[in-house]
């Protein structure tokens, strides 16, 4: 297989699956990351031969994108604030409006001195592992009840020289938090299972359903657990910081000045939906 047969092979297979701009993405993304090539050596040297053990992989990842595998699975790994991570079935593959989310932590905080901070839901260790590189001096921890998305986790933070105290706890059944902290921050589950018509199907079929659905008669309990937790476990001017579901912000600020957090601020992603909150005592 010459480099040229490979593209031809990919747009051929997928053309009825995906649009062409798509398909030009994936195509980048396995010259480069597969097959460690640029678009320069393939328009210098189109017929070159790929390599033999290469080319099983490629036919893999083309045949996994035909059936709508996220193509971050296939390669096993994705970008997300300039981190490199790996992603597999164990974890949810980081989306953009996480971004908008530490920018606004860091943009926040970044002046302040040393920070107590706790991540709740760790997945890929995108939040903590950013905001372990982006804060300086700050002691930064994170919790989830998967053991394999610790492990995939603590490999990311290692590989990103990042300082993590990743712990592997259920926080829907913890009663404290270790300590007190500055800032605790989470982008739990909270998509609803009647909002699953509106998944693709690449997210529906093969990302992790712990990480990403509740309960349509009791979406908020996340939400809930984790602010009654923040009552007692932020410092006294620490901050809760959540990614939310876009068609519930209003009631989560609702349950938030319930549970006692005065200080409420939901803001819009680059989408125009609500999606995040920053609330303090």
């Amino acid at each position: 297989m010459t480099l040229l047969s490979f593209k031809q092979k990919l747009y051929s297979t997928l053309k009825s699956h995906y649009p062409a701009t798509e398909i030009d993405s994936f195509f980048r993304l396995i010259l480069e990351d597969v097959l460690q090539l640029s678009k320069i050596d393939f328009a210098l040297a189109p017929q070159q031969k790929i390599v033999a053990d290469k080319i099983l992989v490629v036919e893999n990842i083309i045949k996994g994108l035909k059936n709508k595998q996220p193509i971050q699975y296939l390669i096993g790994f994705t970008e997300f604030m300039n981190l490199k991570l790996e992603v597999n079935k164990n974890v949810l593959i980081p989306r953009p409006e996480t971004e908008e989310l530490i920018y606004w932590i860091v943009e926040d905080t970044n002046i302040q001195p040393v920070l107590d901070v706790l991540d709740i839901g760790t997945g890929t260790g995108c939040i903590p592992i950013a905001l372990a590189k982006s804060l300086n001096k700050a002691n930064v921890s994170s919790i989830d009840v998967s053991e394999k998305a610790i492990e995939t986790a603590t490999r990311n933070a290692k590989s990103n020289h990042a300082s993590v105290n990743f712990i592997h706890q259920d926080i829907l059944n913890t009663q404290n938090l270790p300590q007190q902290y500055d800032i605790i921050v989470s982008n739990p589950p909270y998509v609803r299972n009647l909002e699953k018509i509106e998944i693709q199907k690449n997210v529906l079929d093969y990302e992790p359903h712990l990480a990403l659905f509740v309960t349509d008669d009791d979406p908020l309990l996340f939400y809930r657990k984790i602010a009654q937790l923040a009552l007692t476990a932020l410092k006294p001017k620490g901050v809760l910081y959540f990614e939310i579901n876009q068609y519930l912000g209003t009631e989560t600020v609702s349950l938030l000045k319930q549970i006692g957090f005065k200080n409420s601020i939901l803001k819009k992603d680059i989408f125009g939906n609500d999606r995040m909150i920053k609330a303090s005592l």
